[in-house]
């Protein structure tokens, strides 16, 4: 079985696009602006991550066939 060393930035991606969704409307609710941007670059921040985690995944499912 194949080790999944792309786990590690995919949780990392998960916690920070619930962490950016939440400032995300917080600030839509509170009217914040400020705090509604840094929610949004959380948000990407995390699927950057994702995509990275996904990338590794896949880099070594393609080397340890």
């Amino acid at each position: 079985m194949a080790d999944k060393k792309g786990l590690g930035d995919k949780v990392k991606g998960a916690v920070n696009n619930v962490k950016g969704e939440a400032k995300d409307q917080i600030g839509n609710a509170t009217d914040n602006p400020e705090l509604q941007a840094k929610g949004k670059k959380d948000k990407l921040k995390g699927s950057m991550q994702n995509d990275i985690g996904e990338a590794k995944d896949e880099q070594d499912n393609r080397y340890n066939r």
